[in-house]
């Protein structure tokens, strides 16, 4: 959600929190214990949404008290709401950790600055090749990354990559400002900085050197092999719950400061950080605030997107369609509950090896932070993009159970239950705001599907860009078809309910 527009009336504005009301803060409310006048930028981050300052802004926050070179200049690429918000408060803001009725509140003050690219894209290529930056980091979405979600490469039609590769154009996309500033600093003779992406893509330092790699190829194939020798991509696991910021939670947040933020952050109190030591320029001491640095990420990065986020999208479709709009309501039910708890014990699970990982506590405590009541996580906002989502969160989890020969009913309602969601009408005939980059061509598998569950599931599966070459497996079609057309026929809660208890 944007930030409020700001009162017309500067007279009834009320004060702002920024670096001149920040001493006058209650005792209560932790903030910087360091100098922000001595930190220098070390960090540019991509894409300065409500996860990033709740995560890797925080654990930045942790460290520069030790070591005060690696602040983070923030960039929009897209908005100009977040500068907007935190350009008149000095880039604080606060971190709202909350867990069932209790909140703590903490100023946050490791973003130096936040750009916004469009509107003045020099200024972020200064930024970037900046010698004394040594780390990019990006949240930007699946989708930001101009990628087919199903191979992992470079999506070389994408109107934003076509654009980029014109000579001399502005860049537009995420991948168009990397090339460019790594372009200018291979020939300032300035070293190049490590991309560190911290969104949920399959081995995602692997796949974002593909798609760098292969953009730097077509624009200059010199540039694309040293990109490929000097260029590192660190892998990571990120994991945070953030639901969207409304006004009610602004308001609290200004009675407990006794100044208004604009755009506060809401979070749990779990955090976790994995991330491949792979810094040729150096790091900060990422593990001083609790982040676990490994050789592999990717057994820790299945284990999450399987279990995290393949579950909560399962929830936040099935739930949607039973009515719950948040993810507390969701799991306030135990028809649901006993459900996911089945999904990952019976289904998921199985799928992981992950050296040292207790995986039976890990669904434990993800079941207790899905029950948080603090956190008004809507279900509609984890809903948003899944096409782009699917691929990682569940086929690969149906995938290796079809070669394993192994049954995936409940995986199965969840991809029923997208499609259900996708079609865009709710069980009870209502329209849903899908937010989605295939949004179009959903409403037209609607439309030919003429409400016939089976064309329905056959129109979505027909869909190579989502579901790829487990679209076309036999088994697969047939048992999603099933489970569409009986959770069109009897509805979520019902179909929840029977699957919820455990198989073994």
């Amino acid at each position: 959600m944007s930030p409020a527009a700001p009162d017309t009336d500067p007279a009834a504005a009320p004060v702002r929190l920024s670096a001149a009301t920040l001493p006058g803060l209650p005792a209560g409310v932790a903030r910087p214990t360091y100098d922000r006048a001595g930190v220098t930028p070390g960090i540019v981050h991509l894409g300065i949404g409500a996860f990033h300052r709740a995560h890797q802004a925080v654990a930045i926050d942790d460290l520069l008290a030790a070591d005060p070179a690696w602040g983070i200049i923030g960039a929009s690429l897209r908005s100009a709401d977040t500068a907007a918000a935190l350009g008149p408060q000095d880039g604080l803001y606060a971190l709202a950790v909350r867990q069932d009725e209790t909140t703590d509140l903490r100023v946050i003050g490791s973003i130096l600055g936040v750009l916004v690219a469009p509107e003045d894209p020099e200024r972020l290529l200064a930024a970037l090749t900046d010698p004394r930056v040594r780390i990019v980091t990006l949240t930007v979405t699946e989708k930001g990354y101009c990628h087919d979600p199903a191979t992992g490469r470079l999506d070389e039609a994408h109107p934003d990559v076509v654009a980029d590769l014109v000579p001399g154009a502005v860049p537009r996309s995420a991948i168009g400002y990397l090339v460019e500033a790594l372009a200018r600093r291979r020939d300032a003779g300035t070293p190049p900085f490590a991309v560190v992406p911290c969104d949920n893509l399959p081995s995602n330092g692997a796949t974002v050197r593909r798609i760098v790699t292969r953009f730097a190829e077509l624009r200059d194939p010199g540039l694309g092999a040293w990109v490929a020798a000097e260029v590192a991509f660190p892998s990571t696991m990120v994991d945070r719950i953030v639901p969207a910021t409304t006004d009610a939670d602004r308001a609290l947040v200004q009675s407990r400061l006794g100044v208004a933020d604009a755009w506060p952050v809401m979070t749990e109190p779990f955090s976790q950080w994995v991330i491949e030591d792979n810094f040729p320029g150096g790091r900060p001491r990422f593990e001083d605030a609790g982040a676990t640095m490994v050789a592999d990420v990717a057994p820790f990065e299945r284990m999450k997107l399987r279990m995290l986020n393949g579950s909560h999208s399962t929830l936040a479709y099935l739930g949607y369609l039973a009515g719950h709009e948040t993810v507390a309501d969701v799991m306030a039910d135990a028809s649901f509950a006993g459900f996911i708890a089945a999904l990952m014990t019976d289904e998921i699970m199985p799928t992981l090896t992950v050296p040292g990982a207790d995986l039976p506590a890990y669904r434990d405590a993800l079941i207790a932070r899905f029950r948080n009541r603090g956190l008004k996580h809507r279900t509609w906002q984890i809903a948003m993009d899944g096409s782009q989502k699917l691929p990682q969160r569940l086929l690969g989890t149906i995938a290796d159970r079809r070669a394993a020969g192994l049954p995936f009913d409940r995986l199965a309602l969840g991809v029923a239950a997208w499609m259900r969601y996708a079609a865009g009408t709710d069980e009870t005939g209502a329209a849903i705001d899908v937010r989605d980059p295939l949004r179009p061509r959903f409403a037209e598998v609607a439309a030919e599907a003429g409400g016939d569950p089976a064309r329905l599931a056959a129109g979505f599966l027909g869909l190579a860009e989502v579901f790829g070459a487990l679209g076309s497996d036999a088994v697969f079609r047939s048992t999603v078809t099933a489970a569409l057309n009986d959770l069109v026929a009897e509805g979520a809660a019902a179909r929840v309910a029977q699957l919820s208890a455990r198989q073994g």
